[in-house]
């Protein structure tokens, strides 16, 4: 039998919170996804809800790498808007299961936890307000453009890719992407 790391329980749990939710998963339920006793996650973690906040900060940093590395260019605004749209499908697709626990249970973090998660998402969504504003300051995006509503329309759209996105389906990353950013382009132009 392998022995299982902190990373594995963690990985588990992402899992487990992104099919059956956060109060649906029990530690028993876990330990029998990953082959343990429920008990024996003990020895990796306190509790269920140090798991929850591993999971959710955990994609809440996948999110927070792929603006950084969007960022870190020197495109214009219209590219940074691609790549930060780019950017958010990888981590929703190629990390699902953080993701979906970081859009779906953060309520359920402790206070302490969760106001750590909000600064983080906040960062997050500040990559898309300063890309935004850069370009209605270069008249790129309309002048009347809010550059925070833009984001949340923006925000919106790509998360909601999680309940509908089939990547088997007609649309390939690349098509979902490019499809997505004329749509969001279009409304900030």
């Amino acid at each position: 039998m392998t022995r299982l790391s902190r990373d594995d329980i963690v990985a588990g749990a992402g899992k487990r919170f992104a099919t059956h939710g956060y109060h649906g998963t029990s530690m028993r339920d876990l330990g029998d996804d990953l082959g343990i006793l429920g008990s024996s996650i003990y020895s990796h973690v306190g509790g269920k809800q140090e798991l929850l906040v591993a999971v959710v900060e955990r994609g809440a940093g996948f999110f927070v790498e792929a603006a950084r590395d969007a960022m870190a260019t020197d495109a214009s605004p219209e590219d940074m808007v691609h790549d930060l749209i780019a950017g958010h499908i990888g981590v929703l697709l190629d990390h699902r299961h953080e993701a979906r626990t970081y859009l779906t249970e953060v309520d359920f973090l402790d206070p302490v936890a969760q106001q750590r998660v909000n600064d983080i998402r906040d960062t997050y969504e500040e990559a898309f307000r300063s890309t935004i504003s850069a370009g209605v300051d270069a008249d790129v995006f309309r002048k009347d453009c809010d550059p925070r509503l833009a984001t949340i329309y923006i925000l919106s759209i790509l998360n909601a890719l999680d309940r509908w996105y089939d990547e088997a389906g007609r649309l390939d990353r690349e098509a979902i992407v490019n499809d997505i950013y004329r749509f969001a382009r279009a409304g900030l132009k």
